[in-house]
Parts: structure tokens; C-alpha cells; sequence
């Protein structure tokens, strides 16, 4: 048995961000970085102890504000707060319905960061959350290049992953659990950690990435089990929810490197390349991609829609 955590064994090769919108979370488990999407801020704003941020934004927007303008300071207020705690970034989300529109993403996503810099907070601790469509790769290949750094979510094949590698992405949320969650659908199957095909995508792409190169950063998200963690030990960043940190902060156990930058560099593989056309046929062609990128936009939207109403109702 080592002396230390698993957790702390983790953070030696890997940045652990926090996976929830819940401070009391964070403050307990010290992550670099946080993570937060429409889902996670929706939960948290439901919490009474986060109700006078939805107060507050309501306030700040004004009464006639129109309630996407309070939407985003809604994130935003919740991002101030997370940067309270975290020493690193955050990563807010862009609202999922315009996941198809390259220029109403590169619109809000330059609003969220005039929210943050008005407060004071440099464009370097923030991440802009976009979806991995094409419209949104584009989209965010556009914004790095004005230095608004971008995470690129609901990501879920290697072809979304190689684009984004191409259009020099800051970051990417290959999704591990929601892909082991298809194939478990799929093949009536359970898999080991070791054979999970969510744990192999990410593998997959974290090897393609240092064999080539790429400086985008892999962040593994959506874990279903401490196994999915432990495999993925030495990606660059692993986004974990607080029961599964508890978990991995309760064990002992040593823990091994899995994925190391220097044996990705012997790995046989051929660098490849997609345009448009070739993009949407490569992910017409993976049916897990195809289904799970397009429910987690709905998913997304229909917390934005959610929250939305939240407002409205607190608005009177």
C-alpha cells in the first residue's frame, strides 16, 4: 500500500479538475481546474445555498435585459465564484442551441469573456466550452487565434479529436463514460476498465496527439468508475465528479502511469486529415459519435432551457 491517496498519486502526472458546479466540492478536493456545463449549473443554482446567485444576476442584467444577457451572467457569476477556489481556469459553456451556428457561437463566446474582463479576471483562466461539431471547431479555431482559449466538449470520435487538433484547440472533453455507456447499450456487454472503449478512445487520441505533436490538451470527462480514472493516469487532465474523488481520495492503492508522452512518440501510427466533407461522412460513418454528440446538445439545450425558466419564474 502507498502512503499517499490515489488522488494525490494522480496529481503527480495528471491536472484533476473538478466536475461539478458545487463549491463546497471544490474547496474539499483542491482540484488546478474546474469544469462546469448547463447540466452541472442548473443543478447547483436548484441548491438554496447558490440562490442569490441567480439573484444577482437577475439584478446585474437589469429588468429589461433579455434572458440570454442573464443566462451569461449567471455563468459567469458562477465562474467568479469557482475561481475563488481554483487556482487555474474554468471552462463556461456556450448555450448548446447554437452548436450548428459558427457565428452566433464566436458572438457569445466573446460576450462571456467581455463578462469576465470587466470583473478583472484575464482571458487566460477561462476556457469557452463549445460543442465538437464542425460549426463549432471553426468557431473555436477562430477564437484562439484573438487568444480566447477554448475546451471543446461533447467530443466523442478520433475524427473530432484530429480536428480539433488541426484548428489548434487549446483543450478537448473526449467523453469516456457516455462512449462505454453506447457499447454497454449496444452490445448487452460490460467491459474492464482496461477494455472500455471510452478509456480506448482517449488512449487513442492522447497517443496520435504526442506522437504528432499536437499541443492540445486532452481532458478525459464523463467517468462512470474509478477503473476509467486509473487507466487514464498521465493524461494530461482528467475532469472528475466529487463521488468518484472521494473514491480515489479514500484509496491507497499505488498507482500506475498509464499514459506517458514518451512511449506515445514510438507508436506506429499514420497522421491523417479532415476537411469538411471528410469530418461530417467520418462521423456519419461512427453511429456512437453521431448519437451521442447529438443527445448531448439536446440534452444541454434543454437544461438551458431549464434554466431559462428558472429565471423567468424568479423574475416574476
Amino acid at each position: 500500500m502507498s502512503t499517499t491517496t490515489q488522488l494525490d498519486q494522480l496529481k503527480q502526472f495528471t491536472v484533476v479538475v473538478a466536475d461539478t458546479g458545487d463549491f463546497a466540492s471544490m474547496k474539499q478536493f483542491a482540484p488546478r481546474d474546474a469544469t462546469t456545463n448547463p447540466s452541472l449549473i442548473l443543478k447547483a443554482a436548484a441548491m438554496p445555498d447558490y440562490a442569490w446567485i441567480i439573484d444577482q444576476a437577475i439584478e446585474e442584467a437589469g429588468p429589461t435585459a433579455a434572458i440570454g444577457h442573464v443566462i451569461d451572467r449567471l455563468l459567469v457569476l458562477f465562474g467568479l465564484e469557482i475561481l475563488k477556489i481554483v487556482p487555474g481556469r474554468v471552462s463556461t459553456e456556450v448555450d448548446a442551441r447554437l452548436s450548428f451556428d459558427r457565428n452566433a457561437t464566436l458572438a457569445k463566446a466573446r460576450e462571456i469573456i467581455a463578462l469576465y474582463e470587466k470583473t478583472g479576471i484575464s482571458r487566460e483562466r477561462i476556457l469557452i466550452k463549445i460543442a465538437s461539431t464542425w460549426e463549432g471547431i471553426k468557431a473555436a479555431e477562430q477564437l484562439q487565434k484573438e487568444k480566447i482559449n477554448c475546451n471543446l466538449t461533447l467530443l466523442f470520435s478520433f475524427a473530432q479529436a484530429v480536428a480539433c487538433a488541426e484548428s489548434g484547440i487549446r483543450l478537448i472533453s473526449p467523453f469516456v463514460g457516455r462512449i462505454l455507456d453506447w457499447h454497454k447499450k449496444s452490445t448487452g456487454k460490460d467491459y474492464a476498465p482496461a477494455e472500455d472503449p471510452g478509456v480506448k478512445s482517449v488512449t487513442q487520441i492522447y497517443t496520435y496527439y504526442k506522437k504528432f505533436g499536437y499541443t492540445t490538451e486532452v481532458m478525459g470527462a464523463s467517468f462512470r468508475n474509478k477503473g476509467e480514472i486509473t487507466e487514464l493516469a498521465g493524461c494530461d487532465l482528467l475532469t472528475i465528479a466529487p463521488p468518484l474523488l472521494a473514491e480515489l481520495k479514500a484509496s491507497n492503492e499505488p498507482l500506475a502511469r498509464k499514459l506517458d508522452p514518451a512511449a506515445a512518440k514510438g507508436a506506429d501510427l499514420k497522421k491523417v486529415s479532415f476537411d469538411e466533407k471528410a469530418f461530417r461522412f467520418a462521423l456519419n460513418e461512427d453511429a456512437m459519435a453521431t448519437e451521442k454528440t447529438a443527445e448531448g446538445i439536446r440534452l444541454f439545450s434543454a437544461d438551458i432551457v431549464k434554466l431559462e425558466q428558472l429565471i423567468a419564474q424568479k423574475r416574476g
